[in-house]
């Protein structure tokens, strides 16, 4: 983790628990953490958008394969509904 050791990470952490206080410093770790997270999301889909361009033959065969597995879906299950109420 940053080339941190358990010892540098207490000191950190004492060290914010006295200039921030013990009330705020939840509110701190829980905006970090998403700052972070969205941080990570922001760059899956900038990288995505990067592979899409570089390839638009992989994207295009994707975007096709999900909308036929989509018509799949929608066209099969009015079938089996008309087959089990033929049935009764």
């Amino acid at each position: 983790m940053f080339g941190l050791g358990f010892g540098e990470l207490v000191l950190i952490f004492l060290i914010a628990l006295i200039f921030i206080g013990p009330k705020k410093l939840p509110e701190l770790a829980k905006g970090l953490g998403k700052g972070i997270r969205e941080f990570q999301n922001a760059a899956k889909g900038f990288s995505d958008q990067m592979q899409d361009t570089t390839n638009p033959q992989d994207s295009t065969h994707k975007k096709v394969a999900d909308a036929t597995q989509q018509t799949e879906t929608t066209t099969v299950a009015p079938t089996e509904e008309k087959k089990d109420s033929s049935h009764s």
